[in-house]
């Protein structure tokens, strides 16, 4: 692995290694596409709150969105997020068994 490929990947954990921004990925994932509104209704977090989050997983492209009236609504563009965040749940679940 180059050192800028490493650089990469770890500039995407660093914008996962945030419990609001994995709470907010999970519940996105749950839904399959939410508005800003039930996000931070789901999330027991302020709408501002979760634009701000919503905004750095949308510039690393993990999210999109899209507008419809009044409201936003994110889903997960990138599959290989889920998948991460799948292997992570699994990992934990597995050190908590282990203990």
């Amino acid at each position: 692995m180059s050192e800028e490929f490493s650089q990469d990947v770890e500039a995407l954990f660093e914008v996962l290694a945030n419990d609001s921004r994995l709470r907010l990925l999970h519940q996105i994932a749950r839904e399959g596409e939410i508005c800003t509104s039930d996000l931070a209704a789901a999330v027991n977090m302020k709408p501002q709150a979760v634009s701000n989050q919503l905004k750095r997983l949308h510039d690393k492209r993990i999210v999109g969105s899209r507008r419809d009236g009044n409201n936003v609504f994110y889903r997960i563009i990138d599959n290989c997020v889920i998948e991460l965040m799948e292997r992570a749940i699994c990992l934990v679940e597995e050190g908590i068994a282990d203990r």
